[in-house]
This record gives structure tokens, sequence and C-alpha cells, in this order.
């Protein structure tokens, strides 16, 4: 497991090879998610990546008749 150093900015250098596997680019963000005293950095995709994740749902909301 690759191990990275703190630098005094309070910065750190994602390995290549994680940067590889993962296909980070530079400038794409990161969620950092804290839980149970780990820090767990994810990448955030583009929201195109999302397109179709709800297909054949049904969208159809009971409203009431003054509603549009």
């Amino acid at each position: 497991m690759p191990a990275v150093t703190l630098s005094s900015k309070f910065q750190v250098v994602i390995p290549p090879d994680v940067r590889k596997s993962f296909a980070l680019k530079p400038g794409q963000k990161i969620e950092i998610i804290i839980h149970d005293g780990r820090i767990t950095l994810v990448p955030i995709g583009p929201m195109a990546a999302l397109r179709g994740i709800a297909r054949g749902i049904d969208s159809d909301v009971p409203r009431e008749d003054d509603r549009v």
C-alpha cells in the first residue's frame, strides 16, 4: 500500500500508480469522507456518468387537482 507525506502546506501527492488506476486528472474534484478515525478520498465523477441511472423508474407522482 503506497504511503504519502503531508507537506508543510498540508498537501499530499497521489502516487502515479493510484492516479492511473483511478484515471484521475489534474483539477478533478475529490470528496473527503471522515469515518471512524479514517480519511477516505473518493473521486467525484462527471455528472454525465449518472445519466440513465434511474432508467425505468416510475416518475408518476399523484398531484392535487389545483397543482400542475
